[in-house]
């Protein structure tokens, strides 16, 4: 039974591509008229008293334990020990909302949503699926691919998980992209898909030339009548090594692509800006023609994913991060270890360039944090075990025939030794 709250959601929605695109759970969600809602309005008119949140207080300030106050003695009570707002400390979202547009400038003067904060992008991902996909909805992504994505799709949604190849003949493959696309608009009359740039595992970004190839993809199922949620997975963006790749989020281009294409972007400050234990993820919407009112329902489901999870995100992350995005050594300290990244990269990429092997094969890498191997033998995991027993080197066996190297956590002094070590190792496998 649909709750009236989900149905006056719902109804807002309908005839918008939110609307066509909807799991079974997304039509249920709703924001309760509970302690939260009841809450925001006492915080705005108890003058005398508020006897609504869980929060000990004296003096109108949360109570805080010196035992905290003294490792974070920069920040306020309400910086670290009060709770969060559901959607995120507002003042965070709309800076990181210009931050969006700096880092993507052609989504100036286009409309999208507030970003909404989470703890982690894998949050993303799950609360996305909770509203997107289910039985009848699959998700599409590459192959190789993070392994979170199918059990998130699959295991927590029950949906159909779908690949496409994400190489061939050492090129991103747009052709089974397509395919794949395609298939899925045919038979269920719309497609999820995400697509991860920098992907993981492969350490990947499309070229200028292949990004337009995406959008065309898109735009033609799009004109054909078929409705598409296009999810880009942000979490390594901008952190790229070679000219031609292009610069922009497809978000940015999604945007305001056509009225039956909802563009979903997943980003935030764990891997960007080097702040992986924060847990904190932002999911921004947009899509042609949606109306202010239903830009609002599609966030209150959202923000009835968090509210039925985990409530609300950490608010010292979130303290910390607004902190940070203010402070002018901010964007200086991002590109030192952006450039340290990069002659990681610099080494890794020459170290395959010159090196053959009849067991391996890299993978098309051009930024993020990782680079992987087609293993010719289909024994990815018994040259994992080798590596880590014979010379105490940890990788990742992604599939039988992947093997990932995230060169970002190993030392530049120690480059050479892991890959010769890798092909080493590798090579008695044939």
């Amino acid at each position: 039974m649909i709750n009236p709250l989900a149905k006056e959601l719902n109804d807002t929605l309908s005839g918008s591509v939110v609307d066509a695109l909807m799991s079974d759970m997304g039509k249920r969600l709703y924001f309760p008229n509970g302690i939260i809602s009841q809450g925001g309005e006492a915080a705005k008119d108890a003058h005398f008293a508020n006897g609504t949140i869980g929060m000990a207080v004296a003096g109108g300030t949360p109570i805080e334990l010196e035992s905290y106050k003294k490792n974070m003695p920069s920040l306020t009570p309400r910086e670290t020990v009060a709770y969060a707002k559901t959607a995120g400390n507002p003042d965070l979202r709309a800076l990181w909302k210009e931050k969006i547009i700096e880092k993507n400038p052609s989504l100036k003067n286009k409309q999208f949503s507030l970003p909404i904060l989470v703890p982690g992008l894998t949050a993303v991902l799950s609360y996305v699926s909770d509203l997107f996909v289910d039985v009848d909805k699959p998700l599409l992504a590459a192959d190789p691919c993070w392994d979170n994505y199918e059990l998130i799709a699959a295991a927590r949604r029950g949906a159909e998980f779908h690949q496409f190849k994400c190489f061939e003949n050492g090129k991103f493959n747009i052709k089974d992209l397509e395919a794949k696309m395609k298939a899925d608009a045919e038979k269920y009359g719309s497609v999820r898909v995400i697509l991860n740039f920098p992907q993981n595992p492969s350490g990947y970004s499309p070229t200028v030339s292949e990004a337009k190839e995406i959008v065309r993809i898109v735009r033609e199922l799009a004109e054909a009548g078929k409705k598409v949620l296009v999810l880009s997975d942000d979490a390594y963006f901008g952190l790229n090594y070679e000219d031609d790749i292009e610069p922009q989020s497809l978000f940015a281009y999604m945007a305001d692509l056509h009225e039956n294409v909802l563009a979903i972007k997943a980003d935030g400050p764990t891997k960007e800006d080097f702040a992986w234990g924060f847990r904190a993820g932002f999911v921004t919407f947009a899509s042609k023609g949606l109306s202010d009112a239903q830009y609002t329902a599609l966030v209150t489901k959202f923000m009835a994913a968090i509210r039925s999870s985990v409530s609300c995100s950490s608010t010292p992350s979130q303290s910390l991060v607004m902190h940070a995005l203010k402070d002018e050594a901010h964007e200086k300290q991002k590109l030192e270890c952006r450039n340290m990244l990069k002659r990681r990269y610099d080494l890794v990429r020459a170290f395959v360039n010159n090196h053959k092997s009849d067991v391996l094969e890299a993978l098309p890498f051009n930024s993020g944090y990782f680079m992987s191997f087609h293993v010719n033998s289909g024994k990815a995991e018994e040259i994992r075990k080798a590596l880590l027993k014979s010379e105490g080197i940890g990788i990742i066996q992604i599939d039988p025939y992947t093997l990932r190297v995230a060169f970002s956590s190993i030392d530049e002094d120690k480059i050479d030794s892991v890959y010769t070590s890798i092909y080493n190792v590798a090579n008695e496998y044939k």
